[in-house]
C-alpha cells in the first residue's frame, strides 16, 4: 500500500431553525452571551450569521455525502447502506430547518422534492455500472425536471426573493460538479474527481448564503435585523470551509488509505491542498518563516493519521501506539505554536483539548470503518464534520476580537441567484482571501473559547 505525508443545528430564533437530531451544536452554545458582551465580536455570531452557518454546514455536507455515496455505490462497497443513511439523514435535517422557516408542510414538500434528485442520482449510478446509456440518460432528464421543481418551490418560498430561472442555473453547477465528480471516478481519473469534489463542497457555501440572505430579508424582525454577508459572517463563513474540509478529506483519504485504493493519492493531494490553504493564511499574517513552520506541524499530524493507517494496514500494534503517541506530541506542539503567535491569547492547554476531541473524532471514525461497524462510522463523520463548525465559529470570534478594524466595513454585495456560479464564486472568493489576511492568527481559537467554558 503506497502511502506519503506529503451536528448542528444553530438556534437562530425561538421560531426558526430548530436543532437537526443527531448533529454536533460544539461552539453555539453561547451566542446570546457574545452578542451581549459589547465587543465588535457581534457579527460573528448574530442570528442572521447563525442561519447562514446552518445552511452552510448542511448543504456542503450533502455535497460531501452525496460524492461518497455514489462512489460506495459504483464500487459495491460494504457500507453503501450506511453513506446513503448520512446522506438521508443530512436531508431530514434539511428538510426540518426549511419546516422550521416555512412551516412543517413545506418541509415536507421540501423533503419530497429535495430526495428525488438524490434518487436520480442513484439511478445515474446504477446505470453506469450496467452500461445502460438509456437509463442514464433517463436520469439526466429526470434531474433536468428536479432542478425546474425545486427551483419553483424556492421562488415562491422566498415570494420572488429568488427567482425560479437563476436557481435553475444555480441547481445545474450543483447536479454537474456531482456529476462530473463521479463520472471522473468511474473512469479513473482522480485528480478531477478530487477538485470537482471540492468545488461541490466550495458552491454549496454560495447556496447557503443567498438561501440565508433571501430568508433574512424576508423577515428581518426575526433575525434583528442583523446580515449575512457582513465581513465577520464572511470570516466564519471561510473558516468553517476550511476547517470543515479538513476532516471530511482526512477521513476519506484514511479510508482510502486501508482499502489500497488507486484513487488514495489523489484523495491525498486534496487534503494537501486544504492544508496550503490554510497555510497561505498564517503565512498572511505572520510572514513566510511562520508559514512554514505552521505547515510543518500541521502537515505531521496527517503524516501521523497516515502511519497509523499504515499500521492498521500491518497489524502492527507497537507502531500504532507510536502514531498515536506522536499525535499526542503534534498537539502539543502546535497548540504551543499557536499560542506563541496569537501573544498568549489562545492558551495552550484549551488548545490541547480541542485537538483531542479532533484527533479522537477522526480515529473513531476510521476505527469504526477498519472494524465493519459502519453505524458507528458515519454519526462519527458527521459529528466530526459539524465539530468543525464551532472551530470556525470560536475561531473566527477571537479573530475579529483581535482586529476588529479590519470588520468595520459595510457588507458586501449578494449573490444574484442565491444558488452561486463560476462569476459569483470568484467575487465571493475574493472578498474571502482579502480577510484571510488575518484570519489565521486565531486559528483553531475555538478549542480555547470552548476550554474555558467547560471549566466555568
Amino acid at each position: 500500500m503506497k502511502m506519503k505525508k506529503s451536528f448542528l443545528a444553530v438556534p437562530l430564533s425561538a421560531a426558526l431553525l430548530i436543532p437537526a437530531a443527531g448533529v454536533s451544536a460544539h461552539g453555539h452554545e453561547d451566542h446570546s452571551k457574545m452578542a451581549s458582551s459589547g465587543k465588535m465580536s457581534l457579527d460573528v455570531s448574530s442570528p442572521a450569521s447563525d442561519l447562514r452557518a446552518t445552511l452552510d454546514q448542511l448543504l456542503s455536507e450533502h455535497a460531501y455525502l452525496a460524492v461518497v455515496a455514489m462512489q460506495k455505490g459504483i464500487d459495491g462497497k460494504d457500507d453503501f447502506e450506511q453513506a446513503a443513511g448520512a446522506l438521508s439523514q443530512n436531508t431530514d435535517d434539511l428538510s426540518a430547518a426549511v419546516g422550521s422557516v416555512y412551516g412543517d408542510e413545506a418541509g415536507e414538500a421540501f423533503k419530497e422534492i429535495w430526495s428525488s434528485h438524490i434518487g436520480y442520482f442513484v439511478d445515474y449510478v446504477k446505470a453506469t455500472g450496467a452500461k445502460d446509456e438509456e437509463a442514464k440518460q433517463k436520469a439526466l432528464d429526470d434531474l433536468d425536471s428536479y432542478r425546474v421543481e425545486q427551483a419553483a418551490f424556492l421562488d415562491k418560498a422566498t415570494e420572488g426573493r429568488l427567482k425560479a430561472a437563476d436557481l435553475e442555473g444555480g441547481l445545474k453547477v450543483h447536479v454537474t460538479q456531482l456529476l462530473t465528480s463521479f463520472d471522473s471516478y468511474v473512469a479513473g481519473d482522480y485528480d478531477a474527481t478530487y477538485s470537482n469534489l471540492r468545488k461541490a463542497i466550495e458552491h454549496m457555501y454560495m447556496v447557503g448564503e443567498g438561501l440565508s440572505g433571501a430568508i433574512v430579508d424576508q423577515y428581518p424582525d426575526k433575525f434583528k435585523n442583523t446580515k449575512v454577508d457582513t465581513p465577520a459572517a464572511d470570516l466564519r463563513a471561510g473558516l468553517n470551509h476550511n476547517f470543515s474540509e479538513h476532516a471530511a478529506l482526512a477521513i476519506l483519504a484514511m479510508q482510502k488509505g486501508i482499502d489500497g485504493a488507486k484513487d488514495f493519492d489523489a484523495a491525498a493531494g486534496a487534503l494537501s491542498e486544504n492544508t496550503d490553504d490554510l497555510t497561505a493564511s498564517i503565512g498572511s499574517v505572520y510572514g513566510s518563516d511562520a508559514a512554514k513552520e505552521f505547515k510543518k506541524i500541521w502537515s505531521s499530524h496527517i503524516g501521523y493519521f497516515v502511519d497509523y493507517v499504515k499500521a492498521t494496514g500491518a497489524k502492527d500494534d507497537d507502531a500504532r501506539d507510536m502514531a498515536v503517541k506522536e499525535l499526542d506530541e503534534y498537539r502539543v506542539e502546535q497548540a504551543a505554536f499557536l499560542d506563541a503567535a496569537t501573544e498568549g491569547r489562545l492558551k495552550s492547554k484549551d488548545l490541547e483539548e480541542g485537538l483531542k476531541m479532533h484527533v479522537d473524532q477522526l480515529l473513531l471514525a476510521f476505527n469504526s470503518y477498519n472494524e465493519k461497524d459502519y453505524d458507528k462510522t458515519y454519526p462519527a463523520i458527521r459529528e466530526a464534520y459539524g465539530h468543525m463548525y464551532g472551530v470556525g465559529e470560536g475561531t473566527a470570534t477571537a479573530i475579529v476580537d483581535q482586529f476588529p478594524d479590519k470588520f468595520q466595513g459595510t457588507p458586501a454585495s449578494m449573490p444574484n441567484t442565491g444558488l452561486g456560479g463560476t462569476t459569483e464564486t470568484q467575487s465571493s472568493a475574493g472578498i474571502l482571501w482579502s480577510l484571510f489576511g488575518i484570519a489565521a492568527a486565531s486559528i483553531l481559537g475555538f478549542f480555547a473559547l470552548r476550554g474555558r467554558r467547560e471549566q466555568q
